[in-house]
């Protein structure tokens, strides 16, 4: 089971180099879980049924960003190991909706293919310099506006070991 962030990065990096074109070159790597925020979660699972089914019906993922593509892969609820590939979205296409920077859970929204509203993707402070370096390499037009935030633009971003 990895526990470290550089594993959890290197076990999804070499997941996706068995399906990546050649010459791809893997930019940022969130690791992130849906549903409601994880606050609920915490206040839920003081009534003992209820808590369990928050919990059942969270799915867990690990975002890429590459220099071509935005790629969404499972990841294992108990051992974070990065499963199949889920989603791919050219990265001037990602359908990001919204970015909420918070102290300790941060989220994105993200229209889904075959979901009729945003899915939201909560992102842990461990992950926080991850998520910048998501956003930041984002083309400036597929990052939302949101007030009070800079404005987030198209930076060059070095590849993540």
């Amino acid at each position: 089971m990895a526990i470290r962030r550089s594993t959890q990065k290197a076990q999804v990096i070499a997941r996706l180099a068995q399906v990546a074109p050649p010459g791809e070159q893997f930019v940022a790597c969130v690791h992130c879980e849906t549903g409601p925020s994880p606050w609920w979660g915490i206040l839920l699972d003081e009534i003992p049924v209820v808590g369990m089914v928050v919990q059942l019906m969270r799915r867990f993922y690990f975002v890429t960003l590459t220099n071509t593509s935005v790629v969404i892969n499972s990841a294992s609820r108990f051992t974070n190991r990065p499963g199949g590939v889920v989603y791919s979205f050219p990265r001037n296409g990602f359908p990001l909706v919204a970015v909420k920077r918070a102290r300790l859970w941060s989220s994105m929204h993200v229209m889904l293919p075959g979901s009729s509203k945003p899915t939201r993707l909560n992102v842990d402070r461990y992950w926080r310099t991850e998520l910048d370096q998501f956003i930041g390499g984002l083309p400036a037009p597929a990052v939302p506006a949101q007030p009070g935030a800079p404005v987030v633009t198209d930076q060059q971003v070095p590849p993540f070991r």
